[in-house]
């Protein structure tokens, strides 16, 4: 039988270079335990259920290793204080966001959105920070940004330390950080991305990193493209939108987002600040549009961008407000048409990778 195998599967304990990131803990269990490698989203997560979600992981997943990531940008206020972040909201912006509740008849959340339970903050942080190093998780991500002493703290305790990078600077920060494993993840990814492609990208990252494995993140969708990271000189991929369309996702995810997602092509995505204040890409809406139009305002930055609009997207989803319902998802959407489980969407990754790889030797002449 074919095996897909990189030097980081015998460095990390893992049987497949598959990083898979998800906010949910069931995806990230099925990556790991079908051998790759499950990263769980945690940023939005009260440092309570960061302890017990990662718990909940260790005991579906047993010895196999996981990690999780957490955003960390410069920046962001001292304090977990709302009303401070409220205060500095310009009046034009809150109109602009009571209109738009008025036009789509949007009532009121019952609760706070997933953006405003608490305000990103260095406080937040330290807390979240803590849960995660008192774990036994076995890796730390760094979605947005990666602080020298948190990497060396993560270390210090046996974890392995990743950071996503979007241009050769952040990853010159992310190395003398001391990071093991930079992702490279270019325009194409889903999220919070930045503005060089893929192929543009990772050349010069795996270049720039000498011995520090890359993996490839944006427009990852099939084997061949797990081909074309390797041929690039990473040793694995990085893998977001692909979980959306997983069986075990789906009670995490409204309908309507799901029935958009299989409609999207690769062109139906849009890169908006209007979610967080950082360039953030998903399926094209009527959310998306409205902060495009002419006499929309520029979204605020981190963590205003989040006050001022959390609680709308929350109500968004709550009262099945379909024109506004959007999801995060990266240009590889349009590869996926269905929803099926992880173990079957991995399988099919390694056998089109394979079969790639495959197909580049025969293109050697000796």
């Amino acid at each position: 039988m074919k095996k897909l195998w990189t030097p980081i599967c015998e460095r990390l304990g893992i049987e497949l270079p598959i990083f898979g990131f998800a906010h949910d803990v069931d995806v990230v269990s099925a990556i790991s335990s079908c051998g790759g490698f499950g990263v769980y989203g945690a940023t939005r997560r009260f440092p309570e259920e960061i302890k017990q979600e990662l718990a909940i992981i260790r005991s579906k997943v047993g010895k196999k290793v996981f990690g999780v990531d957490l955003v960390l940008p410069p920046g962001m206020p001292e304090f977990n204080s709302r009303d401070d972040i409220e205060a500095e909201i310009p009046d034009v912006h809150k109109r602009f966001v009571e209109e738009l509740k008025k036009k789509y008849n949007v009532p009121d959340a019952s609760e706070p959105g997933m953006r405003t339970r608490f305000i990103r903050s260095k406080e937040i942080e330290e807390q979240q920070l803590h849960a995660v190093l008192h774990s036994d998780v076995d890796m730390l991500a760094c979605g947005i940004g990666a602080p020298p002493s948190v990497v060396a703290e993560a270390k210090r305790r046996g974890k392995l330390t990743l950071a996503l990078i979007g241009s050769p600077h952040h990853a010159v920060r992310a190395l003398s950080a001391g990071v093991d494993v930079i992702v490279a993840q270019g325009y194409d990814a889903g999220a919070h991305t930045g503005p060089i492609g893929t192929y543009s990208l990772v050349p010069q990252i795996v270049d720039l990193a000498g011995d520090i494995p890359v993996l490839v993140a944006g427009g990852v969708a099939t084997g061949r493209h797990i081909a074309a990271a390797l041929a690039m000189g990473a040793q694995g991929v990085w893998l977001g939108t692909a979980w959306l369309f997983s069986s075990e996702h789906q009670s995490h995810l409204h309908p309507i987002n799901t029935k958009k997602l299989i409609e999207a092509t690769s062109s139906d995505t849009v890169i908006t600040k209007s979610e967080s204040g950082k360039p953030f890409r998903q399926v094209r809406s009527e959310w998306s549009q409205a902060w495009e139009d002419n006499d929309a305002p520029e979204p605020l930055r981190m963590p205003l961008q989040d006050v001022l609009v959390g609680d709308l997207l929350g109500a968004i989803e709550e009262h099945d407000v379909e024109p506004l319902i959007h999801s995060g998802a990266g240009q590889s959407v349009g590869y996926f048409d269905r929803v099926r489980p992880v173990a079957e969407i991995m399988d099919e990754l390694v056998a089109d990778a394979c079969e790639s790889l495959r197909k580049q030797g025969s293109f050697l002449k000796y």
